[in-house]
């Protein structure tokens, strides 16, 4: 286990707390003890580190309620139940109600240590999950570059834990510059494998022969590991899936097929080019392709992230302001509506690469955002503009950025805020609350 997790035992009795706490101490846990529900209940919040081994039957609150009590909190934390001769079908109603298991006395106590032992396990692992997705959600270092708070990012980042902790393999599709080998490394970041070796590979524009030699050996100066063997156990990361030769497809098949046990390497497939005429089922043979596409993930273009577009121009422009050593770029409401409008055919990538510009061209305090988005697209051939939106939202979208780069300039101060802004301070709180801002995040 990777955190020492501790065991609630809530019992009247107190020899029996004692014998309990006693015989899993010696077994190697920590252990916590309480004479009643209610004292336990003062001290087991959502989040407790660790499992409950409660009895059934105890003056005042009952095990009955106080496992309502923990589970309408908490449903995750697993409950024991220690029940009485007599008292099976209770027990069978606390598993009904969302008890992890009972034990019935008089219990062999080996019985009751592997019983323990599977609570924590699975307690470790609903706590890592959880700790994930917080991560996530607040943009650890890995995921820093996919933040954002559209729904479709909110989904994104679930499907990355889910996928993650599965086993089969994946296959992550979507346009150029949405960040597909990203969402690879985290994948594997996020799973079982997270110990192991990522290794990654791009398909294309290699000769075949030595792109055989590469994948699966033998190596041609016979001293380094063939990648399906270096990325053993770990992940292996394809990148051009779409520009995998047949003969390759079929060895390839044969490696997926011959795997098994724990050893198994876990394949993440990056499709990076769409073909207008043909689709990736198309270039790859039916087998191989449903091997490859037991899931799947398929990422959002920028166009479709509404005003994550302005928080990541934001973000952007903040960290290479500080590289550079100048202030951040100004957004006026014209260019905001303009960046929220753009098509971004080269997706985040592109919108990098235009806030460095931004800086560096804010730095001569010379052009426009407006500029260089116009100039970008038109060398893509691209629109200059999308669809429109409704003016609410474009007004919204830079509300919330205005906001947020003044808190960010004066380091989280509500006052220096308010006074730049002309805003008082009950309108400022709502509005922060509603874009989601918190004083916290910029002090």
């Amino acid at each position: 286990m990777t955190q020492a997790l501790r065991v609630a035992i809530v019992d009247d009795e107190q020899d029996m707390r004692q014998s309990i706490s006693q015989w899993l101490s010696l077994s190697g846990f920590e252990t916590v003890t309480y004479a009643s529900a209610e004292e336990a209940l003062r001290h087991l919040g959502p989040d407790f580190g660790g499992v409950v081994l409660s009895d059934i039957r105890m003056p005042g609150m009952d095990g009955m309620a106080l496992l309502k009590r923990l589970i309408s909190g908490d449903s995750g934390l697993p409950v024991i139940m220690i029940t009485g001769h007599g008292d099976v079908p209770m027990a069978v109603e606390a598993m009904r109600m969302g008890a992890f298991d009972f034990l019935e006395k008089p219990f062999d106590p080996e019985k009751m240590t592997g019983l323990v032992r599977r609570a924590l396990k699975a307690r470790a692992a609903t706590l890592d999950n959880r700790a994930l997705r917080q991560e996530l959600a607040d943009g650890g270092t890995l995921m820093r570059r996919l933040v954002g708070k559209s729904e479709v990012m909110e989904h994104l980042r679930d499907d990355i834990l889910d996928l993650g902790q599965a086993d089969g393999h994946v296959l992550i599709d979507g346009e150029t510059g949405t960040g597909k080998t990203l969402v690879a490394h985290a994948l594997h970041a996020v799973g079982p494998r997270a110990g192991r070796r990522f290794v990654s590979v791009s398909l294309a524009g290699q000769d075949d022969d030595a792109l055989a030699a590469q994948l699966f050996g033998p190596a041609p100066d016979g001293g380094v590991l063939p990648l399906v063997e270096e990325a053993r156990g770990g992940t292996l990361c394809l990148e051009h899936i779409e520009a995998i030769s047949p003969a390759l497809q079929a060895r390839l098949l044969a490696f997926i097929n011959d795997q098994a046990g724990p050893s198994a390497t876990r394949i993440i497939a990056i499709c990076n080019d769409h073909m207008p005429d043909r689709t990736l089922e198309d270039a790859l043979r039916p087998d191989l392709f449903f091997r490859l596409a037991a899931l799947k993930i398929t990422l959002p273009p920028l166009r479709a992230r509404g005003e994550d577009i302005l928080a990541l121009f934001t973000s952007y422009g903040q960290e290479y302001a500080e590289e550079y050593g100048c202030a951040p770029p100004t957004v006026t409401a014209q260019e905001a509506a303009q960046l929220l409008q753009a098509p971004w055919p080269g997706n985040v990538r592109q919108l990098i690469n235009i806030a460095e510009r931004a800086v560096l061209q804010s730095r001569r305090e010379g052009g426009s955002i407006m500029s260089l988005i116009m100039a970008d697209n038109e060398a893509a051939g691209s629109a200059t503009t999308t669809e429109g939106k409704p003016l609410k939202d474009y007004v919204e979208a830079f509300e919330r950025m205005l906001i947020d780069n003044t808190m960010r300039r004066h380091k989280g101060s509500i006052v220096a805020v308010m006074e730049e802004l002309c805003l008082p301070r009950r309108t400022l709180n709502e509005k922060m609350a509603k874009y989601g801002l918190t004083r916290s995040d910029y002090v």
